[in-house]
């Protein structure tokens, strides 16, 4: 299985990282959305660390759901799907492939825009890296795990986008509230207790990657 999903894995980032056309839309989007929002602000203005923080994971997860509609619309728009069912793939292995593949181009996606958030929204980094950096990895686990399922769902919908955004925001939001929370901690000079917002996403995170493998293969081959 390990060799069937590093096979996957590798396949769906070369497909949408050639020529870079894939990730761009994503990108794009996001940074519009923190632009968009700074100019909400006052000139000499700077938002709030929470306020900041929030406005990250929109961006974060708008992105997220350009990014599963790629993942699986290039197997939709060449009838791959039908392929990988038929093949002795596990299907398990499609799903984890997905999510790492998903995972790998949200957190690409991210490096872009922390520097933006920074930049337009004045903010700064006063906590450990590290940690901050664990915490912003459980918070976006939680969020591909919902996407790699939910973009097997939206498949072959002719309003696809729209069903996917629908379906998986009010789902993401205990996760969001966790992310806002601890990403407030860490553009913030003050101290703050992130320690059950951590434990609230890992919660989510081992919850939901469950629920996923366990409903992965009805939502993937219910056309199949």
């Amino acid at each position: 299985m390990i060799a069937q999903l590093r096979a996957l894995f590798q396949k769906d980032l070369k497909l949408v990282l050639a020529g870079g056309v894939g990730l761009a839309q994503p990108v794009l989007l996001g940074l519009l959305l923190i632009f968009v929002f700074s100019t909400s602000l006052a000139t000499g203005e700077l938002a709030s660390p929470q306020a900041a923080a929030a406005i990250f994971w929109v961006a974060s997860c708008f992105s997220q759901v350009l990014i599963f509609n790629t993942l699986y619309g290039l197997e939709e728009a060449n009838g791959a799907r039908i392929a990988l069912l038929l093949s002795p793939v596990s299907i398990h292995a499609i799903w984890l492939g997905k999510a790492l593949a998903g995972f790998a181009l949200l957190v690409l996606s991210q490096l872009v825009f922390l520097p933006a958030a920074i930049a337009f929204l004045g903010q700064s980094l006063h906590a450990d890296c590290l940690m901050a950096l664990g915490g912003l990895l459980l918070v976006d686990w939680g969020v591909v795990v919902l996407g790699a399922l939910l973009g097997a769902l939206a498949q072959g919908q002719a309003a696809k986008e729209s069903l996917l955004t629908v379906i998986l925001f009010p789902l993401l939001i205990p996760l969001l509230l966790a992310g806002v929370r601890i990403g407030a901690a860490y553009f913030s000079a003050g101290a703050m207790h992130e320690g059950n917002w951590m434990g609230l996403a890992f919660a989510f995170d081992a919850l939901f990657t469950g629920a996923a493998l366990f409903l992965f293969p009805a939502v993937y081959g219910a056309e199949g």
